[in-house]
């Protein structure tokens, strides 16, 4: 059984199109999480790195949503222009992207900087 070092959980959650809360599915979640799967296969990230679909994150209003784990650091509004971002800063570079955070994580307080990703 692979030992994955993150866990990127990517909200594919749907709704109907004129839910007033919008939803992941609908702002581009699936292809988010096919673009994260991608460029972490294409970088020989995969046996580290997991992208997983996620049910509702519960963050509806700010789809589409990833939390990586172990870091529990929530980002919002993500686009696939963003993923290579997420992936080269977060994932590999251990810093947060701050322009995708959303804005109530108090359990990062000063902390936003984690352990670089151990490359094989």
């Amino acid at each position: 059984m692979p030992t994955f070092q993150r866990h990127l959980f990517v909200c594919t959650n749907e709704r109907a199109a004129d839910h007033p809360r919008g939803s992941c599915k609908l702002r581009g979640g699936v292809e988010v999480r096919d673009r994260l799967k991608s460029l972490l296969t294409a970088r020989g990230l995969s046996q580290t790195v997991r992208a997983n679909t996620a049910g509702c994150l519960d963050q509806c209003e700010q789809g589409v949503t990833i939390v990586v784990y172990p870091e529990q650091v929530w980002y919002g509004h993500v686009t696939v222009e963003d993923v290579e971002e997420i992936i080269e800063q977060h994932v590999i570079g251990g810093k947060v992207v701050e322009r995708l955070l959303l804005p109530e994580q108090p359990h990062l307080g000063d902390r936003r900087a984690f352990p670089t990703l151990e490359l094989k």
